[in-house]
């Protein structure tokens, strides 16, 4: 035979090996990608992969398979020890509220009754300690219990479609109190018949957080005032007060848990109002920033997908 013949017969039968080689490897490939796809899809989906699978050679996805295994166990205990320790922080959440609730409650019926007795004068202002100290008390507790339902998911945010001048007015309302024994002036500029959608409820709970903090921050005889914007995306609250502003590295701060600004620690309050309205936004697919300047007031912008 001719030698020619031979290796081109030769090259013929190294390239249909190498295209077959390619083949299988491809389709290799394409079976490892599908099986490493599948195993994810049912890992996020919460419904796991079985140990080690119909594969448990020393394959490239016999290996992957059991190592994507390994890690799933991982994240399935995480994720039920999660569950437990979040039961536990319910159970205990509700017995401090429960158990909480009726000593409160006696203190201020007994403080009512010490109002109607005859005290000197000392006895008077001791009652007046009291009386403030009572009502600290009973707004750290809320405060707490506020933020940790929040925090353990036993609180539910309810959106539905309503007029959200209304919640607007609903947190002026509660703070008018506060801003006028400073003299302070509020003002709103909001279309009464704009509707978004939101928890009336609790976004009126960060508004007034918002309001609240702003009144503490603005000296007497000043004022805040409060806007409302439909943007294409968002509903923008803004609050925007004449107080003595947020120094720029502090910024980033205001928003964490417990945070007070150094110059108003004789002013009432514990330092969960902003992140309360922080988490309450963010649960509503919304957010809050701040723009503030030292010495020319601060600007809070809450954000609501309208």
């Amino acid at each position: 035979m001719d030698w020619s013949v031979i290796v081109a017969v030769s090259a013929a039968g190294a390239a249909v090996a190498a295209v077959w080689r390619m083949y299988r490897l491809n389709r290799d490939v394409y079976r490892f990608e599908e099986k490493v796809e599948n195993a994810l899809d049912d890992i996020i989906s919460g419904k796991g992969i079985s140990e080690g699978g119909e594969d448990i050679t020393d394959s490239l996805w016999g290996k992957c398979g059991e190592k994507l295994w390994r890690v799933n166990r991982i994240w399935t205990k995480k994720e039920e020890a999660g569950r437990r320790e979040k039961e536990l922080m319910k159970e205990l959440i509700s017995d401090i509220s429960h158990q909480t609730k009726t000593p409160i409650a006696n203190m201020k019926l007994y403080l009512e009754f010490l109002q109607e007795e005859e005290l000197s004068g000392k006895g008077r202002e001791f009652l007046g300690y009291l009386e403030g100290q009572t009502e600290k008390l009973d707004f750290l507790l809320q405060s707490m219990v506020k933020m940790s339902r929040l925090e353990t998911g036993m609180i539910h945010i309810r959106q539905q479609e309503m007029k959200l001048y209304e919640t607007i007015a609903g947190a002026v309302g509660e703070i008018v109190p506060s801003a006028a024994k400073k003299g302070i002036e509020l003002s709103v500029d909001c279309d009464e018949d704009l509707m978004v959608r939101h928890d009336r409820k609790w976004t009126e709970e960060a508004v007034f957080n918002v309001l609240d903090n702003a009144v503490k921050y603005t000296e007497s005889g000043r004022s805040i005032h409060v806007a409302v914007k439909c943007q294409e995306v968002f509903a923008k609250i803004s609050v925007r007060d004449t107080g003595k502003g947020i120094a720029p590295e502090r910024q980033a701060e205001i928003f964490t848990r417990f945070y007070r600004e150094p110059e108003i620690h004789d002013e009432s309050g514990i330092g969960i109002g902003l992140y309360l309205a922080r988490k309450i936004l963010e649960l509503q697919n919304g957010y809050i920033e701040v723009r503030s300047q030292e010495g020319e007031g601060s600007e809070f912008n809450l954000y609501l997908p309208n």
